[in-house]
């Protein structure tokens, strides 16, 4: 369920309404103006306004990556530019010294200005991205998941299925239970949604997951931590179950043939529901209701 109705979610995050449209038109059409009264690189006219508007497109697709970055991966990114300029730096002095002709010399500094930042972006934003960086309310969520009992984190399939609630009420499911924030932002897309099914279908998974809260047994937690690295709704809960350690509690069976190559633990409630159903042996009455008559004399539909 995670993967199949998130697929017509909002291509922007929340909050990009008529307020966000207007305020980039009105930086790109004052970027446009700039680069048209300025007249950058000796352009001028629609040359140099067409400069200012690729500069703004660059600097609004740069925001919208920035917008899903981790603060880790950001913090990654600003380290890893200082020491590739420093890099360059250093790069630059000892090809100062050499005997190339100045055009030689300014290409070969340039590039490795370009290249060194550029790398040192890339690699620092990456390796950012691992560390664990939050905030000081997160950090005893993490601590806890050295304990025996891993964190559960819960899908919306199984939040919309809602037999997951009776599981808990009768105590058969403890520990820390875990629902990602872009796992609670899918099913308000769901409880949103333009079709009356699917609407009363995301309303009744919210309906649980407050049912959840109400119990004093349950440790339910709701997670910031979001993955940068994936965009579908899946492939987050898969990345964030393994860099917690956790296990998924779903109902989705390609979910679970994921998670399951992938090395990770699954709950699914469907198997749950069919490893309890009732073992009759061939010859052992059983007490049934007849709901209508079947096509056979002494034939019923039970």
């Amino acid at each position: 369920m995670s993967g199949k109705s998130g697929k017509k979610r909002a291509a922007f995050p929340l909050g990009m309404g008529v307020e966000f449209w207007l305020v980039r038109l009105f930086i790109t059409a004052c970027t446009t103006a700039l680069c048209y009264k300025l007249a950058p690189f000796g352009l001028r006219g629609l040359p140099a306004a067409s400069v200012g508007f690729l500069l703004a497109l660059v600097i609004l697709l740069a925001e919208l990556r920035l917008r899903r970055a981790e603060i880790g991966g950001l913090l990654g990114g600003a380290v890893g530019t200082v020491l590739g300029m420093f890099a360059a730096l250093l790069v630059t002095l000892v090809i100062a010294r050499t005997n190339e002709p100045e055009p030689t010399k300014s290409f070969l500094e340039y590039a490795a200005l370009f290249a060194f930042v550029y790398l040192g972006l890339m690699l620092g934003s990456e390796r950012g991205g691992e560390l664990k960086a939050g905030s000081p309310a997160e950090i005893p969520d993490e601590q806890s998941l050295a304990s025996a009992e891993p964190m559960k984190l819960l899908d919306t399939s199984v939040l919309i299925d809602g037999r997951i609630a009776d599981v808990c009420e009768a105590h058969f499911l403890d520990g820390m239970l875990g629902v990602p924030q872009f796992v609670l932002h899918e099913l308000q897309l769901v409880a949103d949604s333009a079709d009356s099914l699917k609407r009363q279908r995301g309303r009744r998974g919210l309906e649980v997951l407050q049912r959840m809260q109400k119990m004093p047994h349950v440790d339910l937690r709701i997670l910031e931590q979001e993955p940068s690295q994936a965009d579908d709704v899946d492939h987050k809960l898969v990345e964030l179950a393994r860099r917690l350690g956790a296990k998924i509690v779903t109902n989705d069976f390609n979910l679970n043939k994921v998670a399951t190559v992938q090395g990770l633990a699954v709950l699914n409630v469907n198997q749950l529901a069919n490893a309890l159903k009732p073992v009759v042996l061939p010859g052992e009455p059983m007490r049934v209701l007849i709901l209508r008559e079947g096509k056979e004399p002494n034939q019923g539909v039970a």
